[in-house]
């Protein structure tokens, strides 16, 4: 879905989308275009305008580290962006894994998740694939298109924004979260396909991928509407199977003594 240089695509598209007042600049008179002016990243991070703007065109590809490292100043970007900026500067494709590496959960760790009774429990790929589950997150997306996929069922089923109370902000975070699995390397066909398929499909995907925001999943909360239990605040932790890295573990639990775990309780009752 990006064209040209990776590199001048994400600086592009993080200039296009921070203020100045971001950076601590002044904001004088109107501006045509949104975002920071070329020349003012340029200043900020310490090299010529005809230096960035070659970077931006991707006629210049191997910044040195003192020249990334002003550059992620400039731009604000926390360690996730940061590391991704590095990637895509110094190229090379990852580590390519097998289908099965990527597809196929250890026994043990499909034992944990379904061990884990009291909350929703899922093994994920990088490209959100829903590997295992156990019976209580079989009944939180019980009913719901897509739901071998949580980044299509957010943006392709038509029930994810009444299930997601607040899906423009989950929908971005997903989006993050893909552009930092997959890195510098968008050669792996089912991941290149999946971009493909969601970008023809939904408007606002295109719109949140041309962000090219970089943030792994981390703990947090999720507001979800469940057709027989009602709302339910949720609190969910991401855990990285280490013997397997493109796998990850997500679990949700509500806050003791809520009205959110009373409802998965009385969810576990119908998953029984």
């Amino acid at each position: 879905m990006d064209g040209g240089s990776p590199l001048g695509e994400f600086l592009r598209a993080r200039r296009s989308v921070m203020t100045p007042d971001q950076v601590g600049l002044p904001l004088f008179g109107r501006r045509r275009t949104p975002g920071l002016r070329r020349v003012e990243v340029a200043m900020l991070a310490g090299v010529s305008v005809d230096y960035y703007s070659r970077l931006e065109q991707g006629r210049e590809c191997h910044p040195s580290d003192q020249v990334l490292r002003a550059l992620a100043r400039a731009l604000s970007f926390d360690l996730d962006a940061t590391e991704h900026l590095y990637e895509l500067a110094r190229g090379g494709p990852r580590k390519r894994r097998t289908a099965e590496e990527i597809d196929e959960v250890s026994p043990t760790v499909v034992r944990f998740v379904e061990g884990c009774d009291h909350v929703p429990a899922v093994v994920v790929n990088g490209r959100f694939d829903v590997l295992a589950r156990n019976p209580l997150a079989d009944a939180l997306y019980n009913g719901l298109e897509h739901r071998d996929n949580l980044i299509r069922l957010a943006f392709l089923a038509p029930e994810a924004r009444e299930f997601y109370l607040d899906w423009e902000q989950h929908s971005q975070v997903k989006v993050a979260h893909l552009r930092a699995a997959a890195g510098a390397d968008l050669e792996d066909p089912a991941l290149v396909e999946l971009i493909e398929e969601l970008g023809s499909a939904s408007e606002d995907f295109r719109r949140m991928w041309a962000r090219h925001e970089v943030r792994a999943l981390t703990g947090s909360l999720i507001r979800v509407r469940h057709r027989d239990v009602g709302d339910l605040v949720l609190s969910y932790e991401m855990f990285t199977v280490e013997s397997s890295r493109p796998h990850q573990i997500i679990v949700l639990a509500a806050e003791p003594g809520s009205p959110s775990e009373k409802g998965l309780a009385r969810l576990g009752i119908h998953s029984r």
